[in-house]
């Protein structure tokens, strides 16, 4: 048996606003984006660059339930994890494009991590984990 997670939802305010965050600040690739009139809404995946990976789906929320869960999917915690494979060359491109970290970069046992938040105030982890971590040939990035 085979299985992957393909996309991970995230609630946003605005597409646009959150495709212009995502591809200018954090050099993410736009997958895709297409309109679903049927249903009021518009399908729009992006994915870090360079990934082979599972994708994030921007989902705009549609009532005032799911507008409560912007910013906070994760209750607090930190939500999704980039790794990256020059961890410095990253966090000095995303502090210069005014990105606001919360927790300033620290070596662990498995790599060099540092907390972020996206522009809805969601938790992310910029790490770059050591060649030796069990998923750092998994990582698909080169």
């Amino acid at each position: 048996m085979k299985q992957s997670i393909v996309h991970i939802a995230l609630v946003v305010r605005d597409y646009d606003e959150a495709i212009e965050f995502f591809t200018q600040k954090l050099h993410f690739t736009l997958v895709e984006d297409t309109c679903q009139p049927a249903q009021n809404k518009r399908w729009v995946v992006i994915a870090p660059p360079g990934s082979m990976g599972t994708t994030i789906l921007l989902a705009k929320a549609s009532n005032p339930e799911q507008q409560g869960f912007i910013g906070n999917q994760s209750g607090g915690r930190v939500l999704l994890f980039l790794n990256s494979d020059d961890f410095w060359r990253d966090y000095n491109d995303m502090r210069s494009k005014g990105i606001n970290f919360i927790r300033e970069p620290m070596k662990q046992d498995y790599g060099t991590v540092a907390v972020f938040e996206d522009i809805y105030g969601n938790l992310w982890d910029l790490l770059q984990l050591n060649d030796d971590h069990p998923l750092a040939d998994k990582s698909n990035i080169r």
